[in-house]
């Protein structure tokens, strides 16, 4: 879908397997056109350039993107790159703490075991352009691309800022309320959810996880911040004070006590819920 004159949404459907039966999930993809450049913000899973090949098309477009960014180095964020680079001869962009994942598909496996994880990624691509911080991305037609360091979901998310149509591309950064809790630390992401409030200027914030523009920025920020805090709470009510509590025990307890599915009882969500201190 076309969000402004310059930005497109990709929707990309998929499936997460696990023992207790299947998750059926999306990510968003989002397509940055200026001129004759094409900026490309995460890939989706493998097979995705099934989707976004033909919306490309559509738009006349003919395959062509310029430049391939990653928000962090994720399975849906990742898993169609080597696919779409190997295509378009794109040139690739990540932050230097993702890049180890993203060239190294089966070092992630065994670091971040995900159900499906060979179902999900293609394989590996090389980093073509580290990026940090505070850089900014030349676009064409005028329009810059801020980088913007927002970890918590992972260690090296990174988020991008379009301040000439007060677009944020936030990746996973923001927790959707009522969603899995998937993140490697807590307190990072609390932090980072505080500092993009203070952000000036944002007016679309375009996520992965979430239908683009259905909410206010502002109040979809405090909403992130606000499940994090409950998700907290549970995990220090089941904690028992206990600084090592059984990781799948509390899981099972904090998820029943926040309504989540059955499917939610999983290593990668104890995985994040072991990020919280309780002392």
């Amino acid at each position: 879908m076309q969000i402004s004159s310059h930005i497109h949404a990709v929707k990309i459907p998929f499936t997460v397997p696990t023992p207790l039966g299947a998750i059926e999930r999306f990510v968003y993809v989002y397509l940055v056109c200026c001129g004759e450049q094409v900026t490309m913000i995460d890939s989706g899973v493998s097979g995705a350039e099934q989707i976004i090949f033909p919306y490309l098309e559509a738009i006349g477009r003919n395959r062509g993107i310029s430049r391939l960014l990653f928000t962090h180095s994720h399975p849906d964020h990742i898993g169609a790159a080597r696919a779409i680079h190997a295509t378009t001869g794109c040139i690739v962009l990540a932050g230097e703490a993702e890049r180890n994942w993203i060239e190294d598909t089966e070092r992630q496996l065994v670091e971040r075991p995900v159900p499906g994880f060979n179902t999900l990624v293609d394989g590996p691509v090389s980093v073509d352009r580290v990026i940090d911080s505070g850089d900014l991305l030349e676009l064409g037609e005028g329009l810059t691309l801020e980088v913007i360091a927002t970890p918590g979901h992972s260690g090296g998310s990174l988020s991008f800022f379009l301040r000439e149509e007060g677009a944020l591309f936030s990746g996973d950064a923001v927790p959707v309320p009522g969603d899995l809790p998937i993140y490697d630390d807590f307190s990072t992401s609390l932090e980072t959810l505080e500092r993009l409030q203070r952000l000036d200027g944002v007016k679309l914030l375009l996520e992965a996880w979430q239908e683009p523009g259905t909410a206010q920025p502002a109040g979809r920020l405090a909403a992130g911040c606000s499940w994090l805090q409950v998700v907290d709470a549970a995990v220090r009510q089941h904690a028992g004070g206990k600084p090592k509590p059984d990781a799948m025990s509390l899981c099972r307890q904090v998820v029943t006590q926040l309504g989540l599915s059955p499917l939610a009882v999983n290593p990668l969500v104890a995985r994040s819920l072991r990020s919280h201190s309780v002392e």
